[in-house]
């Protein structure tokens, strides 16, 4: 059961109430300090509405950026806002493939500033991470960024300094073929950037989820969740069920930290109730680029009525798959094409938790609506989601602080060598398992592995869960969209065309535990908090295999800055070419990384707080 807090039964019905109406006229309501509209002559290229919807677009190779403060109203409350040349989203940015770009950026707040050109390929100078990339842009002065655009697809970008990202400084990027030819083929094409919103200061977000990691979640078990069970369980089974959720101090609805009661969620910066709209003609193949900017929202994506033909994830080209509903986490990008029929249809998108959705409407004309759907009934997480392929098995394949670690039995964690405050390093090549030849090594890393090692990290305050046996499927579409009737996108799904970059195997493999303690609100990386951490070191020109191995009940959208994970299936073939990666509670996931980018990069959990709670590694390649 949920602790009380202040003003209980006032706050969660008239945050709701403003969530579901929002504001007709929801977002940017004015520049301060003459940000706005200076900011917005100064932009260059050539600004568009044509077929982009809200959001401006500005083409060409060199652009200027200002960052600054605005006021906006999404609840019925002014607050401000960091905004991009007085806009929230920004700009659009459309590059082309081969050619050299120049963004100026200028930063207008009291405080240092940043960009981040998510999923770029790029020199390590230029990725925009202060105290790892570069200094950061200081008030008053102005950054440019110079690199030439090698990739094509659908990408974004945002600050990388504090929280601004959560408050407003984001915005898409398209990069067209050098050849200008789009396999899509589509008649309209519109970026739909996700985000999410909160009134309060993410700071004092921050401190209330460190007193009470739940703060936001009134989706706890209640009486009447226990009265249904007993009837549809069992009083004995009902009465276990508790008790094991209890005595394990962990939450079964802990689908997400922030919910609808803070949140509003945002359609290219409109709220539900001003309901953003991108036209067509009936019988036009429209081409939608989907981008989850959110900071702490993973998005359920559906258009009732409508197929969705998958055609690109992370700006990378896939065999084409038809779903009803996709998944996405902050940071992953996903490109559909639609073929709309009827006069109008609405873009669902409901939040993991089910607290809340963001909207819009495609339709072939402004003013037009479809019925927006009721928003899916909350499960709770399953054994398999806390305990991985034990899942069906008793406790022992977990361990808690404060339990038997059973699953532990006969491991000697005294012995496992290479690692540097905590990160697990097989190194094949090096004949780490003894007298082993390059053959061998490369047969013993053609499958990666599934054993758990734990390092001695992970054994402290920071951590209160471990798991011994993860699943290592891609087939789960994970919690919430199990057995709904709709077909969903799951990882398996996705085959990059081309295949992989690198056709070298692994020399050796690495494994990173993602690690949290939800009393204490603390994240981290095997054990051990960013700040404490040393950096994973990668040599330049090798290619070796990541194996993160989920330790919590969260998904994590994992992001490694600078250089391409190839997603392998567990048998090792290869699957997909991603820059962030979802992975699901108690789950192994493995890629294929080729160090090819010289520098400094970062590497993280894109979910906001989760970053900046310590869930964040520095990679260096030399």
């Amino acid at each position: 059961m949920r602790r009380d807090r202040p003003s209980d039964l006032v706050l969660p019905s008239l945050r709701r109430r403003r969530f579901v109406q929002g504001l007709a006229a929801g977002g940017v309501m004015a520049g301060l300090s003459g940000i706005g509209g200076s900011a917005w002559a100064q932009a260059s290229g050539r600004p568009t509405n044509a077929s982009y919807g809200t959001a401006s677009v500005l083409r060409g190779t060199e652009f200027d950026l200002a960052i600054g403060e605005s006021v906006v109203n999404f609840t019925g409350i002014p607050r401000v806002a960091t905004t991009i040349n007085g806009m929230l989203p920004g700009p659009t940015l459309r590059w082309r493939q081969g050619e050299t770009v120049t963004i100026r950026v200028t930063n207008r707040l009291r405080e240092h500033t940043s960009i981040h050109w998510h999923g770029i390929i790029l020199p390590f100078q230029m990725d925009g991470v202060p105290g790892i990339s570069f200094a950061g842009i200081a008030p008053g002065e102005t950054f440019t960024y110079r690199f030439k655009v090698e990739q094509t697809g659908s990408y974004w970008y945002h600050s990388h300094s504090g929280f601004q990202e959560m408050t407003g400084v984001y915005g898409g990027i398209v990069i067209d073929p050098a050849n200008g030819v789009d396999g899509a083929r589509a008649d309209r094409d519109y970026t739909v950037l996700l985000s999410d919103w909160t009134d309060e200061d993410p700071m004092r977000v921050l401190s209330k989820l460190k007193v009470q990691s739940d703060y936001y979640n009134y989706n706890q078990p209640t009486v009447i969740d226990f009265f249904r069970d007993v009837s549809n369980e069992g009083m004995k089974s009902a009465l276990a069920k508790r008790k094991m959720w209890n005595e394990m101090r962990m939450n079964p609805t802990d689908l997400a930290d922030l919910s609808g009661a803070t949140l509003t969620y945002l359609t290219n910066g409109v709220t539900p109730a001003g309901n953003w709209t991108g036209v067509f003609k009936p019988g036009e193949k429209v081409r939608l680029r989907f981008i989850n900017g959110a900071g702490n929202t993973f998005y359920d994506v559906r258009i009732p009525g409508l197929r969705l033909k998958v055609i690109q994830v992370d700006g990378q080209n896939i065999d084409p798959v038809t779903v009803d509903e996709f998944r996405f986490g902050p940071g992953e990008t996903c490109d559909v094409v639609v073929e709309p029929r009827d006069d109008a249809y609405t873009i669902f998108s409901q939040s993991m938790d089910r607290t809340g959705y963001a909207r819009g409407t495609l339709a072939t004309r402004e003013g037009l609506t479809a019925p927006v759907p009721a928003v899916d009934k909350p499960q709770w997480l399953t054994m398999a989601d806390m305990m991985g392929s034990m899942g069906g098995m008793d406790h022992g394949g977990v361990a808690m602080q404060g339990m038997n670690h059973t699953g532990m039995q006969g491991m000697d964690h005294g012995s496992m060598g290479g690692m540097s405050q905590g990160t697990m390093t097989m190194d094949h090549s090096q004949h780490a398992m003894g007298g082993m030849d390059s053959m061998d090594a490369a047969a013993s890393l053609k499958v990666p592995s599934t054993k758990a090692r734990h390092a001695k990290t992970e054994y402290g305050a920071t951590t209160d869960m471990r798991v011994d046996m993860a699943r290592t499927n891609l087939d789960d579409p994970g919690i919430g969209l199990r057995n709904t009737g709709r077909r969903v996108l799951t990882l398996a799904d996705q085959h990059t065309i081309g295949g992989p970059l690198d056709k070298r195997g692994p020399g050796r493999e690495v494994e990173l535990h993602l690690t949290g303690n939800m009393e204490r609100y603390s994240w981290s990386i095997d054990g051990v908090e960013f700040g404490k951490s040393t950096p994973v070191h990668f040599k330049y020109g090798e290619r070796l295999r990541v194996i993160l191995h989920n330790d919590t009940m969260m998904t994590h959208p994992m992001h490694m800055h600078g250089m391409w994970s190839e997603l392998e299936a567990p048998d090792g073939s290869f699957q997909a070419r991603r820059h962030t990666i979802a992975v699901q509670p108690a789950q192994r996931i493995s890629f294929l990384v080729t160090a090819d980018a010289l520098g400094r990069w970062a590497w993280h959990c894109h979910l906001m707080l989760h970053m900046d709670a310590g869930m964040f590694r520095e990679v260096v390649v030399a």
